[in-house]
């Protein structure tokens, strides 16, 4: 199953206060950007956010999860997801943690 588009928007829009928030759909499912970095995936309208030392002491009890087959567990957002500040704060604290992305190398 495949997630929503509006559950998407939902997520970035709560998560809006942590920087410039965006999205993209991969492989069926929507992978969501912090200033450029890759904080959290939706799948099956759930949002599973990249666990890094930080978030995990911000996250405290969050169950955590695999977001697809295979995958390594991340932290599982339940009812959090409708508190805005925890979560801007949570994707804030994960994004300072995880190393900038790669440059591309330009096709020819």
């Amino acid at each position: 199953m495949s997630s929503d588009l509006p559950f998407v928007e939902y997520a970035c829009e709560q998560m809006s206060g942590a920087g410039a928030i965006t999205f993209r759909k991969m492989f069926g499912e929507y992978a969501v950007y912090c200033d450029g970095k890759v904080v959290a995936l939706v799948c099956d309208n759930r949002l599973f956010v990249k666990p890094t030392a930080a978030g995990r002491a911000i996250a405290g009890q969050l169950a955590e999860a695999p977001p697809y087959q295979g995958a390594k567990p991340y932290l599982l957002v339940g009812e959090e997801l409708d508190d805005r500040e925890w979560l801007s704060n949570l994707i804030r604290v994960t994004g300072r943690e995880l190393p900038q992305p790669k440059e591309r190398k330009k096709r020819r």
